[in-house]
């Protein structure tokens, strides 16, 4: 364990005293604390607040454009230090430090915030304090208490746990704890929510989206499944990918199932009849989300869409594979001749999830066809070109997942499409990938197979010629595919310690020009993007340099 004192910034975290004087419960209402712990109602709204220490993807920075999968097309906020792997200990804190810009991708101030509310509830509720669902609420605390440690374990590796609060003048002595002694701290959390917590909720119950026993199996699932891959066990630990996939198999058959509409579960809100997310974010029209705004293009207008922030790469489009199963590229990156795949028309005959998933040159959305073409003498273009407007994103591809197919798209609309944190097809990959590592290669295969034969996807089996080193890239890619967009791919690929390959690639486009006398059109990718050479310090994020200052006794992650 790496020792270290928490002085100033991350001890005023866990004080109870100046932290809590007050409490927002409304914009006009604010009650002293004494007042809050004295109402039942107050105690449950302090509760409910403490689910905002989850963060979800609908950001105008979503996690996608810090990896592979999206180009940076609103390079502002310093959203470029992920974008092009320039983030250090001195800069790291400038972006996703709000939930607006940047999603809280540094998360350690916002993750100790919220670790320091819940041991206050906690505490409090020690006590017996009035409530009608209180072993529940103590039991959703501790779920919450869990996917928090969750995300600074999965950023940083060990860090400080903390299970109560301090006054100032406490003199405290934090030690620094390492990742494995983390994953067993949230081991322990979920096992005290699951003994009080609800086995599931319907999607139409009121209580959906509440934690649940189900919840705290997946995020159990995917904390084990992070601590069983090679960043966290080096000597393959084949007892860490067990327990990794019985996490995963106790939830094959809870009853859940893949729903038949890949590009409409992700347009569902909350009380929408579905069976595939075991654990969600909703929103309502008084608390919503502005998504479609951030990422579709200037054809919608209203404030020109937003820049089309996240505009998805070609790095993305390729590894969608051909919908005979092929492969449409080789490992050296020339096209797979037997795969059916023509580089003058590429989006022909793909996996159906490229299409649910991105707009592409000719691709139709709410009955529009899409023209990002620039004539070859540069004189005219498509109106959903960059040339048009930078509105418009310059990797010529615009993000469909989580776009409404219906209702209007503008700044007055409240969007309320629910932020999937778990669902089932998450779990047949973990199950998958765990039981690969195992040895069990026709499991792996068989629920890889699961997740391909959604209805409306349909993709062919991987044969069981499939083995080895290739089944692995394909569990890797399907997982790239099937969970595009919701930020899994910034954590896989450190945790596979692949990130030296995948981001040392330049993000790319794809430039479409038009013959006017024709109308033919040519494909050609186009660079975008050059990172700075990957270093694998970057596997795990650096503490900012203002919290090493103020508190010396934090050892810095290594390389930083």
């Amino acid at each position: 364990m790496n020792k270290l004192t928490i002085i100033p910034v991350l001890f005023a975290l866990f004080l109870i005293s100046c932290e809590m004087d007050v409490l927002d419960i409304s914009p006009q209402d604010r009650v002293s604390e004494d007042a809050v712990w004295e109402d039942p109602n107050l105690i449950t709204a302090y509760h409910n607040e403490l689910y905002n220490a989850i963060p979800h993807g609908f950001y105008l920075h979503m996690y996608s454009k810090y990896t592979d999968e999206a180009y940076n097309s609103a390079p502002c906020c310093g959203a470029d230090i992920f974008a092009r792997n320039t983030f250090d200990p001195d800069n790291i804190s400038q972006v996703g430090e709000g939930d607006f810009w940047g999603g809280y991708m540094y998360y350690w101030d916002r993750g100790y915030e919220y670790i320091r509310k819940i041991n206050v509830f906690l505490e409090k509720a020690e006590e017996d304090l009035g409530l009608e669902n209180q072993d529940r609420m103590v039991a959703e605390a501790h779920f919450l208490r869990a996917f928090t440690y969750f995300e600074l374990i999965k950023r940083f590796g060990g860090v400080p746990i903390v299970t109560q609060t301090y006054q100032l003048g406490d003199e405290v002595e934090f030690v620094r704890d390492s990742f494995e002694e983390g994953v067993q701290f949230i081991e322990d959390e979920l096992a005290l929510a699951m003994a009080n917590l609800s086995q599931s909720y319907p999607s139409t119950s009121s209580e959906y989206g509440r934690a649940t026993v189900d919840a705290s199996q997946a995020l159990l699932s995917r904390v084990l499944l992070y601590a069983a891959s090679p960043l966290h066990n080096p000597s393959n630990d084949q007892e860490k990918w067990a327990r990794a996939a019985d996490a995963a198999e106790a939830l094959l058959e809870s009853g859940y199932s893949l729903y038949p509409d890949y590009q409409e579960l992700f347009t569902l809100s909350h009380g929408d009849s579905q069976n595939e997310v075991i654990f969600s974010r909703g929103f309502t029209t008084s608390n919503y989300h502005e998504t479609p705004m951030h990422n579709l293009n200037r054809r919608f207008e209203a404030y020109g869409g937003w820049w089309g922030s996240n505009g998805p790469s070609q790095n993305l489009v390729d590894d969608y594979e051909m919908i005979n199963g092929e492969r449409p590229f080789l490992e050296d990156g020339t096209v797979n001749t037997t795969s059916g795949y023509d580089p003058q028309n590429p989006y022909q005959d793909r996996d159906p999830r490229l299409n649910a998933s991105i707009i592409y040159n000719g691709g139709e959305f709410r009955e529009t066809t899409f023209e990002m073409w620039v004539a070859e003498d540069g004189e005219s273009w498509g109106f959903d070109s960059y040339r048009e407007s930078g509105d418009n994103p310059r990797s010529h591809y615009v993000l469909k997942k989580f776009m409404p197919t219906e209702g209007p798209i503008n700044w007055e609309t409240s969007y309320t499409m629910k932020w999937p944190h778990f669902r089932l097809a998450e779990i047949y990959l973990n199950y998958a990938e765990a039981q690969f590592e195992l040895g069990n290669e026709d499991l792996a295969r068989q629920y890889l197979n699961e997740v391909r034969s959604r209805e409306g996807v349909n993709m062919p089996d991987i044969p069981a010629t499939v083995t080895g080193e290739e089944l692995r890239q394909r569990i890797y890619n399907e997982r790239r595919v099937e969970l595009a967009f919701e930020n899994h791919r910034f954590f896989d690929i450190r945790r596979w310690l692949i990130a030296d390959e995948v981001e040392n690639r330049p993000i790319r486009g794809m430039d479409i020009f038009r013959n006017m006398s024709t109308g033919e059109l040519s494909y050609s990718p186009v660079q975008l993007l050059e990172k700075i050479p990957w270093e694998d310090k970057m596997n795990l994020l650096p503490i900012a340099s203002d919290e090493i200052r103020r508190n010396p006794g934090i050892e810095q992650n290594p390389g930083w």
